[in-house]
């Protein structure tokens, strides 16, 4: 879907979907992992630096996701004179904000 085909209501990670899925499914199996380490009673710092590695990889889904939100989601209300820019601004500061309490 091209993003003149969107919508309002088009999620701004369209044009990205696969590889977002493709990224939360090695995430999956990154936990999965995990749990086998626990369940196996691995080294503790081998499981921490496979938890970094798991952390690392949301963290770079949720840049994805932010950056398409940006891209698309913020574009869409600049160029809309009925949008309220101001609301989706805030909407993205907050969200940044989240990212890097977390």
């Amino acid at each position: 879907m091209s993003l003149e085909q969107a919508t309002p209501n088009t999620p701004g990670y369209i044009q990205s979907k696969d590889a977002q899925l493709r990224r939360l499914r090695r995430v999956e199996g990154q936990v999965r992992g995990l749990q086998r380490l626990v369940e196996s009673d691995t080294y503790c710092m081998d499981i921490l630096t496979q938890v970094a590695a798991a952390t690392k990889a949301l963290e770079a889904v949720a840049l994805g996701l932010l950056e398409d939100h940006l891209r698309h989601c913020l574009t869409e209300a600049a160029n809309d004179p009925e949008a309220d820019l101001d609301e989706k601004l805030t909407e993205a500061s907050a969200a940044i904000g989240r990212l890097m309490r977390a």
